[in-house]
C-alpha cells in the first residue's frame, strides 16, 4: 500500500491583521488652523483677516468687471454706474467671478491629474493588494 505524500502536510494561515486605523489619519478628521492654510493671516488676528480678505476681494473684483466689462474702461461711464450700484450688488458680481475663476482652477487640476496618471502607465503597474 503507497501512502500519499500529500496526507501529513498541514497549512496553516495566520489571521489576518485588521489595518490600523487612526481617527486622526482620517482626511475629514483632521484639525485645520489658519496657521496651516496658504492665506496671509498674522497671528492673532486670523479671523480679523478673513474678514477682510472675504468683503474685499470680491467687492475689488466686483469693480475692476464694471470698470472692464460693464463700463469699458471709461471712467466717467463707470462712475456713473458705481452711483447707481450698491456695495452688496458690485461684491456679489466680485463673489460670482472669483468663484467661477476658482471652479475653473480646480476643474484644471482635475485634468491635469488625469492627464499625468494615464501617462505614468497607472494601469499597468495596478496589482490587486
Amino acid at each position: 500500500m503507497q501512502k500519499n505524500k500529500f496526507e501529513n502536510t498541514h497549512v496553516t494561515y495566520a489571521p489576518k491583521q485588521k489595518p490600523l486605523k487612526n481617527e486622526s489619519d482620517k482626511f475629514s478628521q483632521k484639525q485645520i488652523t489658519f496657521e496651516d492654510t496658504p492665506l496671509l493671516f498674522p497671528a492673532g488676528f486670523e479671523k480679523f483677516f478673513l474678514l477682510i480678505y472675504f468683503v474685499t476681494l470680491p467687492y475689488i473684483a466686483g469693480l475692476m468687471f464694471l470698470f472692464f466689462y460693464v463700463g469699458e474702461g471709461k471712467t466717467e461711464l463707470f462712475l456713473s454706474l458705481n452711483e447707481d450700484s450698491s456695495f452688496i450688488l458690485t461684491w456679489a458680481i466680485g463673489y460670482e467671478i472669483l468663484a467661477s475663476l476658482i471652479l475653473l482652477y480646480i476643474v484644471k487640476l482635475a485634468i491635469s491629474f488625469s492627464i499625468n496618471n494615464s501617462k505614468r502607465g497607472a494601469r499597468k503597474n495596478f496589482k490587486r493588494p
